[in-house]
C-alpha cells in the first residue's frame, strides 16, 4: 500500500463524526465508474489526417513537427 493511502486512512480515522458525511460525499464525487464515462473520449479522432499510415509515418511526422516554429 502506498504511503499516501496510509496517510489518507489515518486522516479519515481522526475525522470528527460530524465531518464524515461531507468528506465521504467529496470522496464519492471523485469516483466515477467506468460505465459513467463516455467512450470513446472526446479527444479521440482529434488528430485525423485523412490518411491511415500515421503509425508508419510517425518519425516523419514528429520530425516535421519539431522543425515547425512555435
Amino acid at each position: 500500500m502506498s504511503a499516501e493511502r496510509d496517510e489518507l486512512r489515518e486522516l479519515v480515522e481522526r475525522l470528527p463524526d460530524e465531518q464524515v458525511p461531507a468528506v465521504l460525499a467529496e470522496a464519492r464525487r471523485h469516483l466515477t465508474s467506468a460505465s459513467d464515462r463516455p467512450w470513446p473520449p472526446a479527444f479521440f479522432g482529434a488528430g485525423r489526417a485523412g490518411r491511415s499510415d500515421v503509425a508508419a509515418r510517425s518519425e516523419e511526422l514528429l520530425d516535421a513537427g519539431l522543425r515547425r516554429p512555435a
